[in-house]
């Protein structure tokens, strides 16, 4: 079953980069992700609400967020939980 990720970024964040390559690299090593890019400057709601915090992944079903710094192992548990508090089940 494919996750759908979102990735809240905004232009010229080198955090939000590393972060896309965490993603990638996780797509590459098999996950079935769909990453989705929200470019928060787009939206002042999501400005107000990320623009200190990007990048941050969010996915669909999951209360919480995994906020930046967060690693590889950190990502994929995030990412594959199935637990509606975003931790592994």
């Amino acid at each position: 079953m494919s996750h759908v990720i979102e990735l809240m970024t905004t232009s010229g964040c080198h955090l939000c980069e590393q972060a896309l390559a965490l993603l990638q690299q996780l797509q590459r090593d098999g996950l079935d992700i769909d990453i989705v890019e929200v470019e928060i400057s787009l939206s002042e709601t999501l400005t107000d609400e990320y623009g200190i915090r990007i990048p941050v992944l969010r996915r669909s079903g999951v209360s919480e967020e995994l906020g930046w710094p967060f690693d590889y192992d950190q990502a994929r548990r995030y990412v594959t939980s199935t637990s509606s508090t975003g931790k592994p089940a």
